[in-house]
């Protein structure tokens, strides 16, 4: 052989090492449902165009480098769908070979779909927090990484009794998930010795959202509204459809904090966090998107980090491998949360560390110190293995 014939079979064979020898495609969706809502109250909350579908790109990134390495081709669609359109969307992904779905959409569509598409399709809930779906309504084919309600009300309350703030106004709106949201608050100020003093419902009667004297009305009628109320050391603001609570800072008849809906939040992330390397995640989403990462960002990221770890781990892609490997000891997922994520056994809820954020900086993180649990203090938020109704895990 002559020499440049060696060193062209050298060459060859230098790149068909370096190339990615695919052995398994791995097909994933993002689906969102999206519901008509009213505007919010801030501009600045309006959602982007790519909400969920942004962070479910950026993990599929991350999967994909892994996969250079292990013969695996992520693919990812991204799919906006109206509730009318959500059953047909799921036919269309099943169809096209794809099994493995990050849904971002609320709890009702869920559960439909969940129901519809069978044990051949694993469903990670990028965005519903009903506490039913983690309890009684649970399913089999359903992973959850967007967090409970009760685990964002818990790491709230959790948090007021360390600054021992434990006498509570509460202020619920008059929509359903706002009535859910309330709930969720009793249960968690029981759950931690924080004592509700009065409760006031904020009825809606469409003239709080977002007007040009909109500010007006809130700055009268606020003040008014929280009047004359049993001594409290926090109001705690339970207004899931965003009608009143950014309004309640600094326009309450007494001058004390606002937690919940507005004021202090609770959040699986926000674009402040910047500790256990969130900086440079959100630097890379930001290159990518240029726009801050949302928490349905960040639940879509999750969702692709789960399947690309559990492949990565079990050389696997079917649902069933996906999700009994999740559910497993072996599974642990980094992200930028200070610790590994995991998954409850009992219910398919992920357990994860919970921001509590004023909107600039992250004031803390729950759980809090001090909340010990015989598993993991992760699980002092949410639905315990002893308190579960769910059937579907094998509980």
């Amino acid at each position: 052989m002559s020499s440049l014939s060696l060193t062209l079979a050298v060459f060859c064979a230098t790149v068909l090492v370096a190339l990615p020898l695919w052995a398994m495609e791995v097909k994933t969706a993002v689906l969102r449902v999206d519901r008509v809502a009213g505007p919010p109250i801030s501009r600045l909350d309006a959602p982007p165009a790519d909400l969920g579908f942004a962070g479910g790109m950026l993990g599929n990134e991350d999967n994909r480098t892994t996969g250079q390495f292990t013969g695996m081709d992520y693919t990812l669609k991204t799919q906006a769908v109206a509730p009318e359109q959500a059953a047909a969307a799921l036919d269309a992904l099943k169809a096209e070979g794809i099994g493995l779905i990050a849904v971002i959409a609320e709890g009702d569509i869920l559960k439909a779909l969940s129901d519809k598409a069978g044990p051949d399709v694993l469903l990670l809930n990028a965005g519903a927090r009903d506490e039913m779906l983690r309890d009684g309504d649970c399913r089999a084919n359903v992973l959850h990484v967007s967090p409970s309600r009760s685990m964002l009300s818990d790491s709230v309350v959790q948090f007021l009794m360390w600054k021992k703030w434990s006498r509570v106004l509460l202020i619920h709106g008059s929509h359903p998930e706002d009535k859910l949201l309330a709930d969720s608050y009793r249960k968690s100020a029981a759950k931690f010795g924080a004592e509700i003093v009065e409760e006031r419902e904020f009825v809606d009667t469409g003239g709080a959202r977002r007007t040009d004297t909109g500010h007006v009305m809130v700055q009268r009628q606020i003040p008014v509204f929280t009047q004359d109320a049993e001594d409290y050391d926090v109001i705690i603001a339970a207004d899931e459809a965003g009608v009143f609570a950014p309004y309640l800072p600094y326009h309450t008849w007494d001058p004390k904090p606002v937690a919940g809906s507005a004021g202090l939040r609770a959040a699986s992330w926000h674009a402040a966090h910047e500790a256990w390397g969130a900086t440079q995640f959100q630097r890379r989403f930001e290159k990518l998107t240029r726009r801050n990462m949302r928490e349905e960002d960040y639940q879509a990221w999750l969702a692709m980090r789960v399947i690309g770890e559990a492949v990565t781990q079990s050389g696997k892609a079917d649902a069933a491998t996906i999700r009994a490997y999740a559910l497993s000891e072996d599974f642990e997922l980094a992200a930028f949360k200070g610790q590994k994520l995991t998954f409850r056994p009992w219910n398919g809820q992920m357990r994860q560390p919970i921001l509590l954020t004023d909107g600039r900086v992250t004031v803390s993180v729950s759980p809090q110190d001090g909340y010990l649990h015989q598993h993991s203090p992760l699980d002092t938020l949410g639905i315990d293995a002893p308190e579960t109704a769910c059937q579907a895990f094998g509980g």
